[in-house]
């Protein structure tokens, strides 16, 4: 399980896994390589947004013998990624199903500033009790209409502040795709009919299909 905060370098995609490639393979620990690789493999749960924090990220890395967690924390230290920290380790079953596969959704906290608590509650329940949410997404330049309520599980808004803290969790569908946090808070803003500044977006954690938290 690691973590990143908003000082981590603004990468995503192969530009994060990158160098998480080259600390798991600078740290000496007997890491699986699959064929046709040089470098050790670091297999995410799901895409990061560049620049975005978190928390409770996972991810796949295999080793050729059984390690005690100590020592693989050990062989990372001082190895991560600029911004990085590593939270937790688990022995995981060879046979498991690959990780990519087993994520459903995503917890993200929202910090919206100075903004009325009210109107962006009545909002989200308005969100909440509608059947579509008819939105436009860019796509290779091209606008693509899509639906975005089946992608949104929850929407909490708390109770007090300032700062108002929104904390949304969005559904990874294999068919319609994943839900967007700004794609979320863009919704909240047309339907309280006010402008909305989202001063951080941080990812609590990834939601696995064996969650019993799921509430979906």
């Amino acid at each position: 399980m690691l973590a990143c905060g908003p000082d981590a370098p603004e990468r995503s995609g192969r530009d994060l896994t990158e160098p998480w490639e080259a600390a798991l393979e600078s740290s000496g620990l007997p890491s699986f390589r699959p064929a046709g690789r040089v470098r050790p493999r670091v297999a995410f749960g799901a895409p990061l947004a560049a620049g975005m924090a978190a928390e409770h990220e996972l991810a796949d890395i295999v080793l050729t013998t059984l390690e005690p967690a100590w020592r693989v924390r050990e062989a990372l230290a001082g190895r991560l990624p600029e911004g990085w920290r590593l939270v937790d380790l688990y022995d995981v079953w060879l046979g498991a199903p690959a990780l990519a596969g087993q994520v459903v959704a995503a917890d993200h906290r929202i910090d919206l500033g100075d903004v009325d608590a009210g109107a962006i509650a009545a909002a989200a329940t308005e969100l909440l009790a509608a059947e579509r949410l008819p939105r436009d997404r860019l796509k290779g330049g091209s606008a693509i209409r899509y639906d975005l309520r089946p992608l949104v599980v929850d929407i909490e808004v708390a109770e007090s502040g300032p700062p108002l803290l929104v904390r949304i969790r969005t559904r990874f569908h294999p068919e319609l795709g994943t839900g967007r946090p700004a794609e979320v808070v863009a919704a909240l803003a047309e339907t309280a009919a006010r402008p909305i500044v989202v001063r951080s977006v941080i990812r609590e954690r990834l939601i696995l299909a064996g969650d019993p938290d799921r509430r979906d």
